[in-house]
């Protein structure tokens, strides 16, 4: 049974060895310490048997967050953790006041784009070439958490 828990510390190895398995243009260990320092960021965790297998990571102002990066493992999507990890980030955003959460996602990652929808995020818009290797479009997404 997964756990969600605020990130800590000894997370940052783990979630900087995901990102190498997920995206194209991961962040490094040294950029996920440095987010994880930020009096205005936080970073929650997917924990399954031991193992960090999800995680989103925040940086918020007054009201309003952004999910910066967010990711499960393949071998546990479909399986109810990107779903719990979300709500739990969106429990820990509540508890600091935050009516807003916003993201980016690539227009071509259609499969999350309807995740989101699902879960309560509406279209906002579209950057143009705001994404690298490879190029392309991102969908803004918004979603109230008041």
């Amino acid at each position: 049974m997964p756990i969600f828990r605020k990130g800590t510390e000894i997370d940052i190895k783990y979630i900087a060895e995901l990102e190498e398995k997920i995206f194209s243009d991961a962040w490094t260990e040294k950029s996920v310490q440095d987010t994880f320092e930020q009096k205005q960021a936080f970073i929650t965790v997917a924990e399954d048997e031991g193992e960090i297998v999800g995680y989103c990571i925040i940086y918020y102002v007054m009201d309003e967050a952004e999910i910066a990066r967010v990711a499960t493992c393949e071998t546990v999507r479909r399986k109810g953790i990107g779903k719990g990890l979300l709500q739990y980030t969106c429990d820990c955003c509540r508890e600091k006041q935050i009516e807003r959460l916003m993201l980016d996602v690539r227009e071509s990652n259609e499969g999350a784009i309807a995740f989101y929808k699902k879960h309560g995020f509406q279209t906002d818009g579209i950057r143009k070439h705001f994404y690298e290797m490879p190029k392309e479009n991102a969908v803004l997404m918004s979603m109230p958490l008041v």
